[in-house]
This record gives structure tokens, C-alpha cells and sequence, in this order.
């Protein structure tokens, strides 16, 4: 089959970002299926052109890439962020609509992709199927973003819309496929595709050396990699390290690899409260710098908001490079990833909004340290046994080759 994939934010491994599309697309290949990806031009996967034209065309290890010359970055503001997804939405419906596709595929963030997705589709008498990554706009407005009465009636009204447009739809975590449900979406049309681990990049190696950007070569370093934005919840970490400098503790560096709009305001936090010896912040890195950086760290760090929107609802990428790379984890809001946590014996869990306690789990890791390489091992065989990318990517294609073949079915 041809699938024609649209994921606005895609990236490969020499971006900066998450992978799933590539990594996907690269299996939809091996099984002996063709992809067009459609995306935009997304900063932090450092798309290289060869022309000047509004779309731009690559060739990816076999994936035919269409990327719409609409510039999108963490660091625009709403209004511009949305002129940005609506230019895209309207030529990625084009592009679909020119191509011979079997089906059509579309990922989110953001919701307006489905758009393309739900029309292409409906054009080429194609089925659709949906992905979702974030439940928007409910994480909208949960942080605060979106608070006008008539648009949250009408996000809640294109997604609904969206869904009920799409033959199946893939769901990222147990909470978004339950968002998903209570809109009346038949539950047996969702699937629970998790991110995934890529084994062969991220994973257990010798300890490198690492430059004074990490602090000094005896820290105990807890290290933070992705966006750092509204819903990240970074404060807390720096009011935890406020905390261990009031105790007088030393030796702890709270390493964050990322961008996004609330860092400049974060660095300047950290500067103000004299914390340059407890947190270092470093721009985002292609993903094989970070698999070999992460390999030289103690703790990875799950932080988020504490919202109940997210408790379930979210399936962040960084947690499973974590686990990949055998790294103990320390979270600090409650829900499915906490429980995985708690269950396999991974790491610690603190409650949210509690710098006392964040300190105190901070302070129990660095004096356990020989405990940290059990938990790294079981967290790797976590990774291979419940999460690796070939496994969720083989129940990623046979659920759209199920999909096809059941919408063909109908129609003969």
C-alpha cells in the first residue's frame, strides 16, 4: 500500500527532535509499503534543501519526503504558532489530494493536521486513520492557553469532528485513548501504540568524559531532555535545587538539554537564585550526541506540570530513551508513568509541588548509587521486553493493513 503520512513536525535521527514518523515509516518500508511523508519546516529536525520552492522534495532512506516551506519553532507566539498550522493544513491537504495513496495517515501535534488528513482522504475515496500524540485541545486549556468560551467550544467541536472522520485511531497513552472515548469514539476502533525505545541508539555504554557544561566530573547529574515549555513544569526542579542549596548540599548538577518559550525566563530564574552550581542548561542536541550523552548521566528526570490532564494523558518521548539507555528515573507527578516506575522498580517517585520531598529522593539517589545499575538494568529490560520500536512498530503496520483491508472490504 502507499501511505501518505503527514506529521508537520518530522524529524530524522540527525534532528533534534522526536523520531516516531521516521522510525515508523522506516518499518511501513521493510514490510513493503510505500510512504510519503508531508511536514513543514520544523527547526529543530534541520531540514536540509536543495530548492527554493514552497515544497520541498527529499528523499529519506526510501521515504519520499514533501516538506512545506512553513517555518514553525517552539519559541512563536499563539497567534503565529496558529498562522503557522493553518498555512500548513492547507497545503498538506493539496499535496495529499495529488497523490496516489492507499490510505492516509496523520499525526498530531497539532490537531489541525487532521484536517489535511480527514479531506485528503475523503478526495481520494481513501480511508483515514488518526494519531494521537497530545488530547488537544484539552492540554490547552488545562494550562491555561486557551480560555475564550467560543473557541474552546469550536477546538472541542474539529476534534470531534477529526475523530469521527477517521476509520481507526492510534492513541499514544491510556489517557488519551480515554479522552478519545468519551467523546463517543467506538473504543474497538482505538489502538494503544505507545512511544517507543530504539534499542540500537540509545542504550547502556562506557561513561565519556564531559566538559565543564556538566558541571564538575564527580556531580551526581539528573538530566531533563525535550521542551521546556508551560506544561513542563520546570520550576520545580529549580525550586528543589533552591531547596538543596539551603541544606548546603553540594555536588548536584540538574542537566537540561532543550528549548522552548519558557527557558529564557528559567535561566534567568536559576541566575537570580544563585543556582549556576546546581543546574546547567544546554541547547538540544541530534538525537546520536543524546544517546551518547545520556549514556554519562546518573538519573533521568520525568517533570510535567502538575495537572491531571497529564497524569495518563501524556507519552513523552524522553522517558523511553531513558529507560533505553538504563538510566533510574525520578518523576515527580503520578499516573501511568509513574506506576511503570513504581512497578518495575525503576527509579523514585516524589508527589508534585513538594521541593522537600523532590530534594529528599534527589539526595537518597546520589547516596545509593550502587543501587542505580540494578535499577538501569531493569529499566533497559523494560525497554526491550514492553516498548521497543520494533515491537510497537509491527502493531503500528498491521493496524493499518488491517485498516485497508477492512475499508476495502466494505467497499467490494
Amino acid at each position: 500500500m502507499h501511505v501518505a503520512y503527514i506529521h508537520q513536525h518530522f524529524s530524522t535521527r540527525s534532528g533534534e527532535t522526536g523520531t516516531r514518523s521516521y522510525e515508523m515509516s522506516r518499518r511501513l518500508i521493510s514490510a513493503g509499503h510505500r510512504v510519503t511523508m508531508i511536514c513543514g519546516e520544523y527547526a529543530p529536525a534541520r531540514h536540509r534543501f536543495t530548492s527554493s520552492g514552497r515544497v520541498a522534495e527529499l528523499e529519506v532512506e526510501g521515504i519520499r519526503v514533501l516538506c512545506v516551506r512553513e517555518p514553525y519553532a517552539n519559541r512563536m507566539g499563539p497567534a503565529r504558532r496558529t498562522w503557522a498550522f493553518g498555512r500548513f493544513a492547507r497545503a498538506a491537504e493539496r499535496l495529499v489530494t495529488e497523490l496516489d495513496a492507499d490510505l492516509v495517515f496523520a499525526t498530531s501535534t497539532p490537531l489541525t493536521v487532521g484536517l489535511p488528513g480527514m479531506k485528503g482522504a475523503r478526495r481520494l475515496g481513501a480511508p483515514f486513520v488518526f494519531e494521537v500524540r497530545d488530547l488537544w485541545p484539552e492540554g490547552l486549556i488545562a494550562i491555561g492557553a486557551v480560555r475564550n468560551p467560543l473557541l474552546k467550544w469550536y477546538l472541542r467541536r474539529l476534534e470531534r469532528r477529526i475523530y469521527f472522520a477517521a476509520e481507526r485511531i492510534f492513541a499514544l497513552a491510556p489517557g488519551i485513548k480515554e479522552g478519545i472515548c468519551r467523546t463517543g469514539y467506538p473504543a474497538e476502533r482505538v489502538s494503544m501504540i505507545p512511544n517507543c525505545s530504539d534499542l540500537d541508539l540509545f542504550y547502556p555504554r562506557p561513561r565519556s568524559p564531559l566538559d565543564a557544561r556538566f558541571g564538575g566530573p564527580d556531580d551526581f547529574r539528573l538530566v531533563f531532555t525535550g521542551a521546556h515549555g508551560k506544561a513542563n513544569g520546570l520550576d520545580a526542579v529549580l525550586e528543589a535545587a533552591a531547596e538543596l542549596k539551603r541544606r548546603g548540599v553540594r555536588g548536584v548538577r540538574f542537566v537540561f538539554i532543550g528549548a522552548g518559550g519558557e527557558k529564557p525566563r528559567l535561566v534567568a530564574r536559576s541566575e537570580r537564585e544563585g543556582l549556576q552550581s546546581y543546574v546547567s542548561w544546554l541547547e538540544p542536541m541530534p538525537k546520536e550526541e543524546l544517546a551518547r550523552t545520556l549514556a554519562s548521566m546518573d538519573v533521568g528526570l520525568m517533570i510535567l506540570r502538575n495537572l491531571p490532564a497529564f497524569y495518563y494523558g501524556t507519552s513523552p518521548n524522553k522517558f523511553f530513551d531513558y529507560i533505553a539507555t538504563g538510566l533510574p528515573v525520578l518523576n515527580n507527578y503520578p499516573g501511568w508513568l509513574a506506576g511503570l516506575i513504581d512497578a518495575h522498580q525503576i527509579g523514585r517517585g516524589v508527589p508534585p509541588d513538594d521541593p522537600a520531598a523532590f530534594a529528599d529522593a534527589v539526595v537518597w539517589l546520589r547516596d545509593h548509587r550502587a543501587e542505580l545499575p540494578e535499577m538501569g538494568r531493569r529499566a533497559r529490560a523494560l525497554a526491550e521486553q514492553q516498548f521497543s520500536r520494533d515491537r510497537m512498530a509491527e502493531l503500528f503496520v498491521r493496524g493499518l493493513e488491517a485498516t485497508l483491508a477492512a475499508w476495502r472490504a466494505r467497499r467490494s
